[in-house]
């Protein structure tokens, strides 16, 4: 603690992202990054544009890409906004749309940046524990409350809500804003996006990270009501006008004009994610039912002889190269949380495994 720092700030406690481990000859299946490349014109674009130009600021409102995004999701480019990272857009969701007097709701067990943004911007909150199951039962968030937030899927279990359910929790609670993640809708569910222009208080994050392979480049995006997008712009310009470079813009743009290269990159995930659960449930695993990039499993062998915890495991698989997200939570403290990778990492992996439990 620093006699410098504003008392708020020793109270912090900050996000934990997955490792980046500067390791050569790993295979990294623990932050669900995509294991294929983004489009090949978005590179080509970034590399086009990579001149002297850069010595100019970009675009202000990227109203480019606004137009780009609302065309591909049938919405208007006033619906539309932009920012450094899904987690940026939903700073600006907490800070100027979900700091009301009454508590956020959101899960127990789910994206963990969500408590520390309530931290940051002094919101209450209450959380909302998870069925056995780990589903999310949204019967739960039918309560007077200042705003509710949910990843769909939600992580790390990667359980998917139907559409029929977010648009009962809508209709139950029409005065305060409801916020749908959808980090890792692409890989098996159905956008929320469909209920935008019946629900004014709905708003939709989505990341550019995951489905489209830009984590490098930090680009999310928010779709809702003029009103709520309104409010996000006045935030964002009190805070930093220009969130995006004209790379990110340029290439975002390309990305989603590449729709083909996007749909077959998405469907070799979801084969591989339906394989990678078939051949971990041959290993003794329970896998929940994932419609994310990543699937949650939990050793439970019939010979309860063999045992293994899931933390060793983990540290066993990192000592022959192998990386996947081991959470200390109480609940999940026995599940792994593992990346899709290429068929190749998927066989390696699961060759390891092999080897470990006998």
């Amino acid at each position: 603690m620093s006699k410098y720092w504003s008392d708020f700030v020793s109270q912090l406690e900050p996000y934990v992202p997955g490792e980046q481990p500067k390791i050569s000859n790993i295979t990294k299946l623990n932050a669900n990054e995509n294991p294929y490349g983004p489009s090949p014109d978005a590179l080509a674009v970034m590399q086009q544009l990579s001149n002297d130009d850069l010595r100019l600021y970009p675009p202000m409102n990227a109203d480019e890409l606004k137009q780009t995004i609302a065309d591909n999701f049938g919405l208007v480019k006033e619906q539309i906004f932009v920012g450094n990272g899904s987690d940026e857009v939903l700073a600006h969701a907490f800070n100027g749309l979900l700091k009301q007097s009454k508590p956020l709701l959101f899960p127990d067990i789910t994206y963990s940046f969500y408590p520390v943004f309530c931290q940051l911007y002094g919101i209450e909150y209450q959380q909302m524990p998870l069925a056995e199951d780990l589903s999310i039962n949204l019967e739960d968030y039918k309560r007077d409350n200042g705003g509710i937030i949910f990843p769909n899927p939600n992580a790390p279990s990667g359980r998917l809500l139907g559409l029929d359910v977010i648009e009962q929790l809508l209709q139950a609670n029409r005065d305060s804003v409801v916020v749908v993640d959808e980090a890792y809708i692409d890989f098996g569910g159905e956008s929320a996006v469909a209920l935008i222009n019946s629900y004014a208080n709905l708003l939709v994050v989505h990341t550019m990270s995951k489905s489209r392979s830009l984590a490098g480049m930090r680009i999310g995006y928010a779709m809702g009501s003029v009103e709520l997008i309104e409010g996000l712009e006045r935030i964002k310009n009190s805070f930093n006008p220009f969130p995006l470079g004209q790379l990110q813009i340029a290439a975002a743009i390309a990305s989603f004009k590449d729709d083909d290269y996007f749909k077959s990159t998405c469907a070799r995930v979801i084969s591989s994610r339906e394989k990678l659960a078939e051949q971990l449930q041959a290993l003794g695993f329970d896998v929940l039912p994932s419609a994310a990039n990543f699937v949650f499993a939990r050793y439970s062998p019939s010979d309860n002889k063999s045992q293994r915890s899931a933390q060793d495991i983990a540290d066993k698989l990192r000592e022959h190269g192998v990386i996947v997200r081991h959470f200390k939570q109480d609940r999940i403290d026995q599940f792994l949380r593992i990346t899709v990778g290429t068929e190749e990492q998927n066989q390696f992996l699961l060759e390891t495994l092999k080897n470990l439990l006998g």
